[in-house]
């Protein structure tokens, strides 16, 4: 298992650093990043000594490597030393990027990790129930809802949840609150936000794990270990469950940048001040350095837990650690 972890992390880095170099360089070769900056009525001596400051006076790899080793020694800037990881100052508000980003990963985080638990738990639940009552009127029900669910957007369901919710005065209004102070708080805030985001994976995962656990009912083990004389919950439990995770763990990995564009549109449509919402924000405001932060972050994000998944995957099924 060390040796596929090594091989994954190996690759996640050179992922994130070609990546990185990518976005460093469209972004700062595309325009002139101290224009951007200084803004309106800006004179050329101010673009001369934005130059200076932030080092774009240098040659553009030499900008790069000042950027890249600015994350892990941090940085010099004419406000002052920006600490490791250092990811520059936004242009729009003159803030560390790293700090202003720290600052909303708590939303953006809880928003996440609530919406995974409710779309596996009732997704995985529905399937699983689906497949074990399969061809029965649960079944039909089950099936037909989540196909109807599935068409169902982020951005057209948040309105009519907020209108039937919110405005009616039967639950207050979405907002964050620090677990550590308030977890009931925390829980009722987020709780109509979870339920809209999960809701297009909950209708995907019902129908991904029915036809998984279906197709594994159907393997040769398993009608082995019921023609042993075996509980058929037990077998269902213990044989065909654990096969029919290996596909559902596969697309869970390719879901979570989804799940990141999901979480985006989620805290515009709550009013959430999240990482997806300052991107969006950063990208109208051509706050480079701050778009830079929150592609590099997030891209690191998604890999840390795609190497999460493949370990997850390669615990399920061994043969996965040779290929």
């Amino acid at each position: 298992m060390l040796p596929f972890l090594i091989r994954r992390t190996f690759g996640a880095v050179v992922i994130l650093v070609l990546l990185s170099a990518f976005t460093f360089f469209v972004f700062f070769a595309a325009g002139d990043p101290a224009t951007m900056s200084c803004g309106k009525n800006c004179t050329a001596d101010n673009i001369a000594l934005i130059h200076q400051n932030l080092g774009l006076d240098k040659p553009l790899p030499q900008q790069y490597w000042d950027f890249l080793s600015g994350i892990f020694v941090g940085r010099d800037y004419s406000v002052g030393h920006c600490n490791a990881p250092c990811f520059g100052y936004s242009f729009a508000t003159k803030q560390d990027v790293w700090a202003t980003m720290m600052d909303r990963v708590p939303t953006t985080a809880s928003l996440a990790i609530g919406g995974v638990v409710v779309f596996l738990t009732i997704g995985l639940g529905a399937g699983l129930l689906a497949a074990w009552k399969r061809g029965t009127i649960l079944d039909k029900a089950v099936t037909g809802a989540s196909m109807v669910l599935s068409s169902v957007q982020i951005y057209i369901l948040g309105p009519i949840a907020l209108g039937l919710f919110v405005y009616s005065g039967l639950m207050a209004s979405p907002k964050y609150v620090p677990i550590t102070e308030n977890p009931f708080g925390w829980f009722m805030g987020l709780l109509l936000p979870w339920v809209v985001m999960a809701t297009i994976f909950t209708a995907q995962y019902t129908r991904m794990s029915r036809s998984a656990m279906i197709e594994q009912l159907q393997e040769e083990h398993v009608r082995t270990a019921k023609a042993k004389g075996m509980p058929a919950r037990y077998v269902f439990l213990r044989y065909a469950w654990r096969g029919s995770l290996i596909p559902i763990v596969t697309i869970l990995g390719m879901d979570l940048g989804s799940l990141f564009g999901g979480a985006m549109i989620t805290e515009f449509t709550f009013s959430l001040a999240g990482i997806g919402r300052l991107a969006v924000n950063s990208v109208v405001t051509l706050d480079l350095p701050m778009v830079l932060g929150v592609l590099i972050f997030s891209a690191a994000l998604i890999l840390v837990f795609n190497i999460i998944v493949d370990a997850a995957y390669a615990f399920i099924d061994p043969r996965v650690r040779l290929s």
